[in-house]
């Protein structure tokens, strides 16, 4: 009875819609193609079914940005999703002891940045971006602190934004989301260049920092409208420091912050012998950390194509094919290098870490390359990051547990250059407002070379620097490292309260190798 009463009364309204012109586009039988979709009348209209030519017109603009829009969303939804592969990469590579105190690191380094992000770091980095061009025109992040230099503005950092205040616009909402997945990427890197030995109330006051003001000062300078992004329109260096979606803005920061912590806090105990020779240290669950590294392949289909900001950029395809094929030589190349060259064994750890490496160096130039220098790319990322990790632990006596320094540090300043020296010419045109497609070195532009030298050695700087102030403030206040006793039996009961893997017998001591 309630069935047919819900019937009629459906069948009524339809009914008394269709009489009285309302604007509902209906029809009774299946439409198995999609016809009858998509028709005159489901265009908005003040007349239903009778748009005039500005209504129309007004339709495909306001769909354009809902494509883009929905985009961008969901882009960031994947960017969101690779805190999970950061945290299962950085569990695997470490030891069973410290499972639960890795695994809350990589948790709440998402709400405690985010909320960072919220209070002054999106404002800092985006508050004098200008127009939203891609996500419906806002104008309202328009005051950027900038100095006169040379006879140049020279912009510093956003002043308008702090808590999302006075810019509740649609488009502004969906940057931000956007945009703070990406500062938590960097966050997260250091977690793991620190682990098995940082204080977690030493790691939850860095993560307010980072997120409130180590990360976006440089992102303003290179996103925002700062003077690195200027230095094409101001000094004529190309089209100033291109970072496409974040070799040195997210990558490139979060591994100068992952080294300078690592050298404050020291190295692991049992690590290195009193002849300086270092010891394994095996990660307890290899498995764990491949899953890792694919859901991190995979989130970066979200991280490269999503930073057009567009889905009605077409060149989203060639992102996310180069991104691929970079993954691809940079996980061969190291597959290769450890088993012909190092160990003799191909090495899943730095497999791994290859594949993560061609990640990291696509991420700058993957709009702006071919296919081909996007390979030979990855390839130089996959053989550099063993390099990289090998001097990091063997000459500079560094303890990194997952080589997030060699994988983010080293090949996020590597994609910066290879975007100086690759960019091809076929995209690009009006980036950083300067006209004409983004070229590199190697196709006859040396001063987009010479933007990305300068943006790398910016971040070197400032980065090293602010970083080395935060560690050493932490440290002379509550301490960075957790006491001898706890470290040698495991962070998770001292530091979390709770074992990793309750239930499962664990032999701590052959965990940590004795020193020679």
């Amino acid at each position: 009875m309630v069935q047919k009463l819900i019937f009629i009364l459906t069948g009524v309204l339809l009914m008394l819609g269709i009489a009285m012109g309302g604007d509902l586009h209906a029809y009774t039988q299946p439409d198995p193609s999609g016809a009858k979709v998509g028709v005159t009348a489901d265009i908005s209209a003040a007349n239903p079914g009778k748009p005039t030519a500005a209504e129309i017109t007004d339709q495909i603009g306001k769909n354009k940005v809902s494509i883009n829009m929905v985009w961008v969303l969901i882009t960031g939804f994947l960017v969101m999703f690779m805190q999970a592969g950061f945290a299962m990469v950085e569990a695997g590579l470490t030891r069973a002891k410290n499972a639960a105190h890795t695994m809350s690191m990589n948790m709440m380094i998402y709400p405690i940045g985010m909320l960072g992000f919220f209070v002054s770091g999106f404002a800092i980095m985006f508050g004098g971006l200008g127009t939203l061009g891609t996500l419906g025109g806002y104008e309202g992040l328009n005051q950027e602190f900038a100095i006169n230099l040379f006879g140049h503005t020279i912009g510093l950092f956003g002043m308008k934004g702090f808590f999302l205040n006075n810019v509740y616009d649609v488009g502004v909402f969906a940057l931000f989301l956007f945009q703070m997945v990406f500062m938590d990427t960097t966050a997260t890197i250091p977690t793991g260049s620190m682990a098995e030995r940082w204080k977690f109330s030493a790691f939850a006051i860095y993560g307010i920092f980072v997120g409130t003001i180590i990360y976006p000062l440089y992102g303003n300078w290179v996103w925002g409208g700062g003077w690195l992004a200027t230095l094409g329109s101001n000094f004529g260096l190309g089209h100033g420091h291109v970072d496409f979606a974040g070799s040195s803005v997210v990558h490139m920061t979060g591994g100068v912050l992952a080294l300078v912590g690592a050298i404050i806090i020291g190295p692991r105990i049992g690590k290195y012998n009193k002849d300086g020779s270092p010891n394994a240290i095996p990660g307890h669950n290899i498995p764990m950390a491949i899953v890792g590294a694919f859901i991190l392949a995979f989130g970066w289909f979200g991280f490269n194509p999503g930073s057009t900001l567009a889905g009605t950029d077409l060149r989203i395809s060639v992102v996310a094919v180069n991104t691929m094929i970079a993954s691809a030589t940079g996980a061969a190349a190291s597959m290769l290098y450890m088993w012909l060259f190092k160990t003799k064994k191909p090495d899943p750890t730095m497999m791994i870490n290859g594949l993560l490496a061609g990640l990291v160096a696509i991420t700058a130039p993957s709009a702006f390359v071919n296919v081909q220098a996007a390979a030979l790319i990855g390839l130089i990322s996959g053989v550099l990051v063993i390099e990289a990790a090998f001097f990091i632990e063997k000459v500079l006596k560094i303890d990194d547990p997952v080589g997030a320094v060699a994988v983010h540090g080293v090949n996020g300043a590597w994609g910066c250059l290879a975007l100086g020296l690759f960019a091809d010419g076929t995209y690009g045109d009006g980036w950083n407002g300067v006209a004409g497609p983004v070229t590199g070195l190697f196709y006859g532009n040396p001063g987009q070379f010479y933007a990305e030298v300068i943006g790398v050695l910016a971040n070197i700087i400032y980065v090293g620097a602010i970083g080395w102030v935060v560690f050493k403030l932490i440290d002379v206040t509550i301490g960075n490292r957790v006491n001898p006793d706890d470290e040698l039996d495991g962070l998770d009961i001292p530091e979390m309260g709770v074992e990793g893997y309750c239930g499962i017998r664990l032999d701590k001591n052959s965990e940590t190798p004795l020193s020679k």
